[in-house]
C-alpha cells in the first residue's frame, strides 16, 4: 500500500498555516514563516518525515491566491508534489464560512486532499502555467491595466463635466479627438467656463490620461515585440486573420489560455473561461440554465467582449447571428454577445491549437 503525507497549506504574507497528516492519522498543527529560510526548513523537515515514514509520498495543497506560483514551483523542485486549488470551487457551508479561521482552512484543505489520495475524489486544482508564459502575461495585463486606468480616468472627466452643466458644443460629436480636448483646455484656461476648483480638478485628469496614453504607447511596443517571438508569432498570425482579432486581443487569448491542446473539445474551453451557463437542476422535470458562471480569467473575457463588437460592426455574418438572437431577445441583448464571445473563443482554440502543433512540429524537427 502507499503512504502519503499529506500537507494542507493556508498561504498568508507572514506565515505558511499548515496541517500535516501521514495517511489517515490524525493531523498535526504548524505555522512557519514565508520566508526562504522558513520555507527551506519545511522542505527539509517534510524530507525527514517521509524517511521516517518508509518513503511516503509528500503531497501540498495550496489555494491560488496573489501569491503566485513561487511556493507551488520551490515545492515541486524539492521533488514534493504540489497542487494549487480553485477556491471558487471549494463547497463551504455557511457555517464554515462564518467560522473562518487559518487552522480550519488548512485543515479543510488537508481532507481534500486525503479525500482525493485515498478516496479517489475529485479535486478542484488548477492549471499551473510554465514560468515564461507567466511573465508573458505581465506584459499583456500591463497593457490591460493601463487601459483600464485611461478608461476610468475618462469616466471621472464625463462626471466632472456633467456636475458642471458642461454639455459637447455644436460641431463636436465624439469625445476625446482633437477639437474635443482642445475644448477641454479651453474650459481651464484663465476665464474659462469652469470655477478653479473643477479646473485643478480637470488639469489633474488631463494631465493623468497624458501619462497613460504614453504608457499605453510603450506597452503596446512591448506586445508586438513578445508577438514576434519564435513562441508566438505563428500563433499570433494565425488568430488575427479572424475578423475584429488585433494584435492586443491575439496575444491576451494565447498568454492567458497557455497550451490550447490541454482542452480536449469546445465546452471545456467555454467553461475555462467562465463563458457556460449555470445550472439550476432539481429532480427530473427541473434543469434551468442561469448567468453565465464568470470563472475563470475575465481578461480573456473582456478582450473576447471588445472584439465581438468590432466583429458585430464588420463582419455581415456575424452581424446577422446578433441580429438574430436579439430579435428573440430584444430586452436582453448581452445574451446575444455572450453567445458570439463563447463562438469566437471556441474558434480561436481551433485556430491557435493547429497553429502552436505546428511550431512544435518545426521545433521539433529543427533539432
Amino acid at each position: 500500500m502507499k503512504h502519503y503525507i499529506m500537507v494542507g497549506c493556508d498561504v498568508h504574507d507572514e506565515t505558511l498555516v499548515l496541517k500535516i497528516a501521514v495517511d489517515r492519522s490524525e493531523p498535526q498543527a504548524r505555522t512557519v514563516e514565508n520566508t526562504p529560510r522558513g520555507r527551506a526548513e519545511l522542505v527539509r523537515d517534510l524530507r525527514d518525515a517521509s524517511r521516517r515514514a518508509r518513503g511516503a509520498k509528500v503531497v501540498l495543497v495550496y489555494e491560488a491566491s496573489c501569491q503566485g506560483f513561487g511556493l507551488h514551483d520551490e515545492l515541486v523542485e524539492a521533488g514534493f508534489d504540489c497542487h494549487v486549488l480553485a477556491p471558487t470551487k471549494i463547497a463551504r457551508s455557511s457555517r464554515d464560512r462564518r467560522q473562518k479561521n487559518d487552522g480550519r482552512d488548512a485543515a479543510g484543505l488537508l481532507e481534500l486532499l486525503r479525500g482525493h489520495l485515498l478516496g479517489g475524489n475529485k479535486l478542484p486544482k488548477i492549471w499551473v502555467p510554465d514560468v515564461e508564459t507567466r511573465d508573458d502575461r505581465e506584459i499583456t495585463r500591463g497593457r490591460q491595466d493601463a487601459s483600464e486606468k485611461a478608461a476610468s480616468i475618462k469616466a471621472q472627466v464625463r462626471t466632472l463635466l456633467k456636475r458642471y452643466g458642461q454639455r459637447l458644443p455644436a460641431g463636436l460629436s465624439k469625445a476625446w479627438t482633437r477639437a474635443f480636448e482642445a475644448w477641454l483646455r479651453g474650459l481651464i484656461a484663465p476665464g474659462g467656463a469652469l470655477p478653479h476648483g473643477a479646473a485643478v480638478a480637470l488639469s489633474s485628469l488631463l494631465r493623468q490620461k497624458a501619462a497613460l496614453d504614453r504608457e499605453i504607447e510603450r506597452l503596446d511596443e512591448e506586445v508586438a515585440a513578445l508577438a514576434t517571438t519564435v513562441r508566438y508569432a505563428e500563433p499570433a498570425r494565425a488568430l488575427m486573420t479572424v475578423q475584429g482579432v488585433g494584435l492586443h486581443t491575439a496575444m491576451v487569448y494565447l498568454t492567458e489560455m497557455g497550451d490550447l491542446s490541454r482542452f480536449s473539445n469546445r465546452k471545456k474551453v467555454g467553461a475555462f473561461l467562465g463563458l457556460a451557463p449555470s445550472s439550476d437542476e432539481s429532480g427530473p422535470d427541473c434543469d434551468r440554465k442561469g448567468h453565465i458562471t464568470h470563472q475563470g480569467p475575465w481578461r480573456v473575457r473582456r478582450a473576447l467582449c471588445q472584439a465581438v463588437w468590432a466583429r458585430v460592426r464588420t463582419d455581415p455574418p456575424e452581424k446577422t447571428v446578433y441580429e438574430r438572437i436579439v430579435r428573440r431577445n430584444p430586452k436582453h441583448k448581452k445574451i446575444a454577445v455572450v453567445a458570439g464571445m463563447r463562438r469566437l473563443a471556441v474558434l480561436l482554440w481551433h485556430i491557435g491549437r493547429n497553429a502552436q502543433r505546428r511550431h512544435r512540429c518545426f521545433a521539433a524537427k529543427a533539432a
